[in-house]
């Protein structure tokens, strides 16, 4: 995620990270915050290699491709991987395209009422 210097957003990602931990889909999972938040990138694959990881999926919790994905991201994997030779690090699209996100936005207008 991007990080912020509000801690309960930062909190929030953590809190779905084990969510998705808990999911049990996945041996290990770590947040990760491009600013503002900890870990950064770099720590939380260095954990997920402690752990026994050989493979990272980075899922960004972003909406849509920006600049933090267009030139950040790709930079902050090449040097995480640079430090963990042998490591495979794949990165997904960002949240944007993702059919679930019209339903997720009905469900929040909905929950206003009728108009």
């Amino acid at each position: 995620a991007h990080g912020s210097a509000i801690e309960s957003a930062n909190e929030s990602v953590r809190l779905v990270t084990r969510q998705l931990a808990v999911s049990g889909r996945f041996n290990l999972v770590e947040p990760a915050f491009l600013e503002l938040g900890q870990p950064d990138l770099s720590g939380a694959v260095s954990k997920l290699v402690d752990g026994g990881a050989h493979r990272v999926i980075v899922v960004p919790y972003f909406l849509t491709l920006g600049k933090h994905l267009q030139r950040d991201l790709p930079r902050l994997v090449s040097e995480v991987a640079a430090q963990h030779p042998g490591l495979v690090i794949e990165v997904t699209p960002p949240l944007d395209g993702h059919p679930a996100l019209v339903s997720i936005l009905l469900e929040r207008a909905s929950a206003r009422g009728t108009y």
